[in-house]
């Protein structure tokens, strides 16, 4: 059950870190859409493994497939599957924590739910899983750009070296030019030196990926509980390692006084309604508002590092953790664009459940 996100536009993703492959089932895409196979492939290539020295060295080609649901280069409107086999699994890198818990991974818990765990690469925990959501969400994107919405995210903080200037003064097209994703290439050179610094170290760090959604319509979001801010939220929070989100002015809001922070609404001339200020980050009662919608997703540091560390193992006796394996010292870089994939398949999500809410007049 865990693995289905989506009321219409839904996915279900399947596989391990070392399975024989990973891949993604989406139901619920319109029929019609240009299915854009390079598109997808760019999309996967930057999230895929060994892109610098400051992720992981595991070689995957990450080439997708498409078993159904595509013809003649067009989406039919049945179930689209898309696979991508595993190639550079180093299973015995694992075999010393056969039956040992790292800390603030997933071992002890895996195992205490269902009595067993796949102990190569954390199995169904690992972050090898989002291949899946980013090929779903490529397909989400796909649609998106036809309904003019553009979702972009980058690094804006690494450890304690954070991104000040506003977004709106940001040339987003340089998230890209850099191998951490940070639109400013000063800022970006210090955090990769940094980040290198910590490998050497054989430790890792945590940072924080924002997003930006430029072209969203009025209207996104279900009352009560399906609000827009809750399903990015928790689209969010289920990715790997992420630890927190906020949306808006977040919590800096709570340091403002309501006459500081309401955002004023006005028409213009056009007739357009918009608000002087963005407080409310495109999100007002839990429906989008047609401002552009930002959010921050704060990620850990990664639990595997390549030092001892006290732990137990399955019999409960005290042992000691050796780090091993291939492993990102920071996990932002490549986060970058999961956070882009999940929000694209909330959006089309909420999008596709609109086109229901009301009757032709």
């Amino acid at each position: 059950m865990g693995s289905i996100y989506g009321k219409i536009f839904q996915i279900s993703t399947f596989g391990e870190s070392h399975g024989v492959a990973v891949g993604v089932v989406v139901q619920g895409c319109p029929a019609g859409i240009s299915f854009d196979l390079e598109f997808i492939q760019s999309e996967l290539d930057r999230r895929k493994p060994g892109q610098s020295r400051i992720t992981t060295q595991r070689k995957e080609a990450d080439s997708i497939e498409v078993v159904s649901g595509v013809f003649e280069g067009k989406t039919t409107g049945t179930p689209i599957a898309m696979l991508v086999w595993n190639g550079d699994q180093r299973s015995k890198d694992y075999s010393h924590i056969a039956d040992q818990f790292r800390p603030s991974h997933a071992d002890y818990t895996y195992f205490a739910k269902y009595g067993l765990r796949d102990y190569r690469g954390g199995g169904r925990s690992s972050a090898r899983e989002t291949v899946a959501r980013v090929a779903a969400g490529a397909l989400a994107k796909l649609v998106l750009s036809q309904l003019g919405v553009k979702i972009t995210a980058y690094v804006s903080q690494v450890g304690t070296l954070k991104l000040s200037t506003p977004v709106e003064q940001l040339d987003l097209s340089l998230t890209e030019s850099n191998a951490v994703r940070c639109p400013d290439p000063v800022l970006a050179d210090q955090m990769f030196q940094y980040i290198d610094d910590i490998r050497k170290q054989g430790d890792s760090v945590g940072g924080v990926v924002s997003a930006y959604i430029t072209g969203c319509p009025v209207g996104l979001g279900e009352p009560v509980f399906d609000k827009l801010h809750a399903e990015l939220g928790k689209a969010m929070l289920s990715i790997n390692a992420v630890k927190g989100f906020e949306y808006g002015s977040g919590f800096d809001g709570v340091e403002k006084k309501g006459s500081e922070h309401n955002d004023v609404i006005v028409k213009e001339a056009d007739g357009t309604v918009r608000t002087l200020t963005n407080h409310s980050g495109g999100i007002q009662g839990g429906i989008s508002n047609g401002e552009p919608i930002y959010f921050r997703v704060g990620f850990k540091p990664v639990a595997t590092i390549m030092q001892d560390q006290d732990s137990i193992n399955e019999k409960g006796d005290k042992i000691t953790v050796s780090g091993k394996g291939r492993h990102d010292p920071c996990v932002v870089p490549r986060a970058v664009p999961i956070v882009e994939a999940m929000a694209a398949i909330v959006i089309l999500d909420f999008y596709l459940r609109n086109r229901v809410i009301q009757m032709p007049s």
